[in-house]
């Protein structure tokens, strides 16, 4: 009796063994899941990896902060100021157009989504687009439509034969790539918090896409979050509203201001001069400063340049009174001392007035060459 209740209790262990080996990981135990600790009492082959050990999926080009907004794969150069534009409009219109095709949400985040909030259109400073989706539809595009090659072509978008000299439409290709440490959802050293991305092939720019998802729904119940540490409040986020940007109708968090102001803080909703641009009321846009426009210097760093320059010219004057103080000790011992040696002496001290001056000329000639450059 006793060996048939023992092999009874057997079988069931063994049951559930076997369908905890065959059941996968939900996002929702993500935390469970990926414990170092629990990885103790796993076989080395069947631990998960941490997102820290993936490398870095995508790879941008060295250079500035502009150069780092194209995919390395595809980037030829640097994109004119309104070649930037017109790739940007139909990247996301044809990325609106790809979900839309395919039933699947997505809406508008970050920085596009405060252009969006200014005049229904990308800012002019921003060289990428943001996007998020929820994770099952991430895990579902990466099942089903990962390295996808979308064809294109808009109605708005054409160019001229150079030998028939008439209109034709331009043909774009986009790439969505998933990136494979999708199945992490920490952010561990950050090389992998994007998701996927909605590549222009012609010349490498791109749509940034990042997953939310409710990670810890016991600890953190209704807190979705990216693996870019964005959390968001599930009623902020649903249900989703309908707007239109660039065009096109798109999706925009519930709550877009409070989630705006959360990440920006509400000054990026009344700044009307930020990064060389100024806001047009009248037209509705963000308009490009001129030249001339860009070297007015602001009021704050006007401040801070007469406070520096203040500061210079008290090291000035304390150096100087301490020169004095020097002159005089020496008033007597130039008594007696030939010509030769007072005029060496005397040398001596004004070159070092003459450095003095000419190095705060140097400093504020510098700030002056800075806050010319220096984007408003």
């Amino acid at each position: 009796m006793k060996l048939k209740s023992y092999l009874l209790v057997l079988a069931t262990f063994s049951s559930l063994l076997t369908e905890a080996s065959i059941l996968q990981p939900s996002i929702s135990n993500a935390k469970s899941f990926f414990n170092p600790r629990e990885w103790r009492r796993k076989r080395p082959e069947d631990k998960p990896l941490e997102q820290g050990e993936y490398p870095k999926y995508f790879h941008e080009p060295k250079g500035d902060a502009i150069a780092h907004h194209y995919d390395t794969r595809y980037s030829h150069g640097i994109l004119s100021y309104e070649g930037k534009q017109k790739t940007q409009t139909h990247l996301i219109r044809s990325y609106v157009e790809f979900f839309q095709k395919n039933g699947m949400e997505t809406w508008l985040a970050h920085g596009t989504l405060l252009g969006w909030w200014w005049n229904g259109r990308t800012l002019p400073w921003d060289w990428d687009i943001d996007t998020q989706i929820s994770v099952p539809t991430l895990m579902y595009l990466a099942e089903s439509y990962n390295s996808t090659i979308y064809k294109y072509t808009s109605a708005t978008d054409t160019v001229v034969n150079a030998v028939t000299k008439e209109e034709e439409l331009i043909a774009r290709e986009y790439l969505l790539d998933i990136n494979p440490a999708i199945h992490t959802r920490r952010r561990n050293k950050g090389r992998n918090v994007i998701d996927a991305r909605w590549i222009d092939i012609r010349n490498g720019l791109y749509i940034d896409i990042t997953g939310v998802a409710e990670t810890h729904p016991k600890d953190s119940p209704g807190i979705w979050n990216c693996k870019n540490f964005h959390r968001y409040k599930a009623h902020d986020l649903w249900p989703m509203r309908e707007t239109t940007y660039e065009g096109v109708t798109v999706k925009v968090p519930y709550a877009y201001e409070k989630v705006l102001g959360e990440e920006y803080g509400e000054k990026a909703l009344v700044v009307q001069e930020y990064q060389g641009h100024k806001w047009s009321a009248a037209d509705r846009m963000w308009v490009k400063k001129t030249p001339a426009e860009m070297k007015q210097r602001q009021p704050a760093r006007i401040r801070k340049l007469e406070q520096k320059a203040e500061k210079i010219r008290l090291k000035q004057k304390a150096q100087r009174k301490k020169l004095q103080q020097e002159e005089q000790k020496e008033v007597q011992s130039f008594k007696h001392q030939d010509p030769k040696e007072q005029e060496s002496t005397g040398s001596k001290e004004n070159n070092e007035i003459g450095k003095l001056e000419s190095g705060t000329e140097g400093e504020l000639d510098q700030d002056i060459w800075d806050l010319d450059e220096e984007p408003t």
